[in-house]
């Protein structure tokens, strides 16, 4: 299994990701439950301003932290609008890090990203709060198994392991002929339009910088190049490009791709390399 990761000091790494905001007190009862069990845990916050109820930005930002973090991290994220319905709370294995949230979707793009090795469902009450509420899971499920999974806790003491997990459609693109489909996952604030599409899922069709290609967004066809970076460009040019996070991006040099191509998060993008 994954070790949690301990710094110099000997201390755990928990990082908390949530949609809950900081005027109220559920972030700290998340930490305060998580150091009554592990008083030696380091917790660091990703973010809690993720937008009420939405998992695709929430996983989407949660893709971003992970990989930053040391080998043996546990991240929780806690964007739940299913709390207290038939969702089940899991935690999930993967290659370098321990992620455990809602089987909702919200952890899986960084673990599909990283590669999962095996999915727990947390049912063993041994590992929750005495009183499990029926909205607050992020305090009474989610912030005792981080501890104690920090505390050296195997994954597969807190429940059985399950297959059948969501993954949705945001965490992964598929080859479809000559194709990818994937779908907008993000605008930033420059409004550059951000895939779900890796370039490892470039390179299964043999795409590479400087190539030409076909984009469909939202089922309009746009013919542009693969630059390595934005200035390649002419200003006022669209252009396709790989991101920090190792995505596919549509961008316009010195411009508004989402709003000049009508781009929303959610909508679908297919990608082929150019046939002329």
């Amino acid at each position: 299994m994954v070790s949690p990761m301990r710094n110099a000091g000997g201390a755990p790494i928990i990082t908390l990701l949530t949609d809950f905001g900081s005027a109220d007190a559920y972030v700290a009862a998340m930490k305060g439950v998580i150091l009554g069990i592990c008083p030696d845990a380091r917790i660091v916050d990703i973010t809690h301003e993720v937008p009420k109820f939405d998992v695709r930005w929430g996983a989407f930002l949660l893709s971003q932290a992970a990989p930053h973090f040391p080998p043996g991290t546990i991240h929780v994220a806690v964007v739940d609008p299913g709390v207290g319905t038939a969702r089940r709370p899991i935690i999930v294995e993967a290659e370098r890090c321990l992620y455990v949230g809602p089987d909702n979707g919200v952890l899986m793009l960084a673990a599909v990203q990283e590669g999962i090795k095996h999915v727990y469902v947390v049912e063993n009450r041994r590992y929750m709060l005495p009183r499990v509420s029926r909205t607050f899971h992020g305090r009474d499920i989610f912030a005792p198994a981080a501890a104690h999974l920090a505390l050296g806790v195997k994954p597969s003491e807190f429940g059985r392991e399950i297959r059948d997990y969501v993954t949705p459609n945001f965490a992964s693109p598929r080859v479809e002929g000559n194709a990818i489909v994937g779908e907008v996952i993000h605008v930033d604030g420059f409004g550059n339009i951000i895939t779900n599409i890796s370039e490892e899922h470039l390179n299964q069709l043999g795409i590479r910088d400087g190539d030409s290609l076909e984009v469909w967004i939202g089922g309009r066809r746009h013919r542009i190049k693969l630059c390595s970076a934005y200035g390649e460009a002419p200003v006022g040019a669209t252009l396709a490009v790989l991101g920090n996070s190792n995505l596919l991006e549509v961008s316009i040099n010195q411009g508004n791709a989402a709003r000049t191509l009508g781009a929303t998060v959610g909508m679908e993008v297919r990608v082929a390399p150019s046939s002329g």
